[in-house]
């Protein structure tokens, strides 16, 4: 009796292992898709810090209501996802400080598929100057508006500062950043002239170190997202 009770056990474990092993038929992701995030104003990448833009996208072959994935940005404005299935995809950008597209992309995803985002700013950030004297430096820049009517109001303005060069928001070190920043909480057509052009002042950097500084203007959308200067390098002196 106990050897029959045993080949049962042992039967219905062999069935069990077996009904597993056939559940998983499903080949791995197969496709990828990348591309640039491109500043409308300016045509060049889009300046932005990691991952806060993020490419949305929604299997429409797989699901008629398809929960969504997402591609975050890279600090040079492009974005890459080398793990998704081949299918026919919904496509839209979202999260950063530009103005937000509504129509979104349908295309077919493939091993090696590209495509490239225009994104309109809300601000441009120009005639950045840097200039350091000792351990204090002071930046300037001017700031404009491709489109005016609807913008979100301005909330603040803040150097950005990093011992390398992923620096932006969520990667800066706050006693040369966070500490820095200028409330504006203004409408940018309620500014004066001189208020568009801007400076700020980072102090006590740090002698004999190398830091990447950006600037960046903050927005009150729902993302809370900034627009961003370039990325540029400063070397502090030993003496």
């Amino acid at each position: 009796m106990k050897k029959l009770i045993s080949y049962f056990l042992l039967g219905a474990s062999i069935l069990a292992v077996s009904a597993c092993t056939k559940i998983d038929n499903y080949g791995g992701p197969n496709a990828s898709f990348q591309g640039r995030l491109i500043d409308a104003t300016t045509h060049a990448n889009f300046q932005t810090s990691q991952n806060s833009i993020q490419v949305q996208l929604e299997q429409i072959s797989w699901s008629a209501a398809p929960a969504p994935q997402f591609i975050p940005s890279k600090s040079d404005g492009t974005f890459e996802d080398t793990k998704l299935f081949k299918g026919t995809y919904r496509i839209i950008p979202k999260g950063g400080a530009f103005w937000p597209v509504y129509d979104s992309l349908k295309m077919e995803i493939k091993q090696g598929s590209t495509h490239d985002f225009e994104l309109t700013p809300y601000i441009v950030i120009k005639n950045f100057t840097h200039d350091l004297v000792g351990t204090t430096l002071t930046l300037k820049f001017d700031i404009d508006a491709p489109v005016v009517a609807g913008m979100p109001t301005i909330i603040d303005t803040q150097p950005y500062v990093n011992t390398t060069k992923l620096v932006g928001a969520g990667a800066s070190i706050r006693d040369f950043s966070d500490v820095n920043a200028v409330t504006i909480n203004k409408d940018f057509i309620d500014l004066a002239p001189a208020d568009k052009s801007i400076t700020l002042t980072v102090p006590n950097l740090i002698k004999g170190r190398t830091f990447f500084v950006r600037v960046g203007i903050r927005l009150n959308d729902s993302f809370k997202s900034s627009n961003f200067s370039e990325v540029i390098q400063i070397d502090v002196p030993n003496q």
